[in-house]
């Protein structure tokens, strides 16, 4: 079975009242195209890498009440879990596709990766594209576009995702619901291996960095 990208109708799912029926529809429209597309990727990655890679599809299990404005699957080298260490991600909100370099709060080194990153920094300007974005909250859609930071917007950055506890830094792409390369799997799978390639170098200086 190959990927078939990604339709309105996915995006839909994020309309639907109740965590019961919405949850329901992610499972049944978008999990499956999570399954296909990241058994793919994750091989990549772990030929990319040099490490085995394993795919962890979000199951938003602690929601209760409120259902999940956004979901996800995630891809690192650990078998029980993704959070505590850099990972890649792949997700949906309701308008956008976002894939992710992802060093979220839990990352117990987050302020050792984050002194990585200001010592490297002129090779990590080099190595993220413009057209990237930066964001500090992966539950929130807000990101910044690269191309608006300087040598201080990048250190400023970096210095809140070091010294504020649940500050997040998730470095990629969004693409907008309407763009049309969603709907083509093939051409979308390019697009995030090769996303994913130009942030190898950053999830390298991040696994490799010293614990405290």
């Amino acid at each position: 079975m190959s990927f078939t990208g990604f339709t309105q109708h996915d995006f839909d799912t994020f309309h639907i009242e109740g965590l019961d029926r919405r949850m329901a529809a992610i499972r049944e429209r978008i999990q499956p195209k999570f399954k296909t597309l990241g058994d793919t990727l994750a091989a990549d990655l772990s030929v990319q890498s040099g490490t085995e890679m394993y795919l962890h599809i979000a199951k938003h299990l602690r929601r209760k009440i409120n259902p999940p404005v956004d979901t996800w699957m995630a891809i690192c080298p650990h078998k029980r879990g993704y959070k505590q260490v850099p990972h890649f991600q792949v997700g949906l909100f309701d308008d956008r596709v976002f894939i992710w370099l992802a060093l979220i709060y839990e990352l117990p080194n987050k302020s050792n990766i984050a002194t990585t990153y200001m010592n490297h920094l002129d090779q990590i300007r080099a190595e993220v594209p413009a057209d990237f974005l930066l964001s500090f909250d992966h539950m929130k859609k807000d990101a910044t576009p690269v191309a608006e930071l300087d040598v201080n917007g990048w250190n400023e950055s970096l210095i809140r995702f070091r010294d504020v506890k649940k500050a997040e830094l998730l470095i990629g792409r969004n693409i907008s619901h309407t763009d049309p390369v969603l709907a083509n799997g093939a051409k979308l799978e390019l697009l995030i291996e090769e996303t994913f390639q130009k942030l190898l170098p950053l999830y390298n200086l991040a696994v490799n960095t010293p614990s405290a």
